[in-house]
């Protein structure tokens, strides 16, 4: 799960920086006869979004089955808005790419804009940005689905416990007293039993 969320993440981030669209122009004196679109002009959220998964990712890492599908959740909604943000400039490129336009022509304002361009044409990459939000909606779903049965970080030290619990008391591996033998463990003893995996206030 962990590396299914590293790539899909870093395949948003990739998205982001490659070309979307290219618009024609009616008139090559105002700038260019095409001009290339990125992605982070046609759908400038998704560096957030990338990072976001990315940093989702290094926290699910550490955390417990409640907080998993609480990520979970947060990385459904990610790759829900990748899906929406991609479809969104598909369906009007022009309007995504009006301040690539500006920025070449010098003319604002939508109207203007549209009156100037020609011709839009897609590349693959918003559809890759549709298909990889998917797949990172259907990872959110998989850790939602999947996260109590995740192995917990605390497992070592529970089984390291469970077999101290039927050691024998005279045995090397049995948590240690203090020295005048009253029965009361001192700070040593009471350290090495934690280093034991044992918690030395249950005696």
């Amino acid at each position: 799960m962990l590396l299914a969320g590293v790539v899909v993440d870093a395949l948003i981030l990739t998205a982001w920086t490659q070309n979307w669209f290219a618009i024609a122009l009616v008139d090559d004196e105002l700038g260019g006869s095409v001009i290339p679109v990125a992605g982070d002009v046609a759908a400038g959220g998704l560096a957030a979004l990338g990072l976001a998964g990315l940093a989702l990712v290094g926290a699910l890492s550490i955390a417990g089955p409640v907080f998993r599908i609480i990520l979970g959740v947060l990385q459904t909604l990610i790759g829900a808005t990748v899906v929406l943000s991609s479809a969104v400039a598909i369906a009007d490129p022009i309007t995504v790419s009006e301040a690539a336009v500006t920025e070449v022509t010098g003319v604002s304002g939508s109207s203007s804009i549209a009156a100037l361009v020609a011709s839009s044409s897609l590349t693959p990459w918003p559809w890759i940005a549709i298909v990889v939000g998917a797949c990172a909606v259907a990872l959110g779903l998989g850790i939602i689905v999947t996260s109590r049965r995740w192995p917990g970080g605390s497992r070592r030290y529970q089984s390291v416990a469970a077999a101290r619990a039927g050691a024998d008391p005279t045995s090397a591996d049995a948590p240690r007293e203090a020295p005048d033998g009253a029965g009361e463990p001192d700070a040593i003893a009471d350290w090495d039993s934690l280093s034991d995996g044992t918690d030395p206030t249950s005696r």
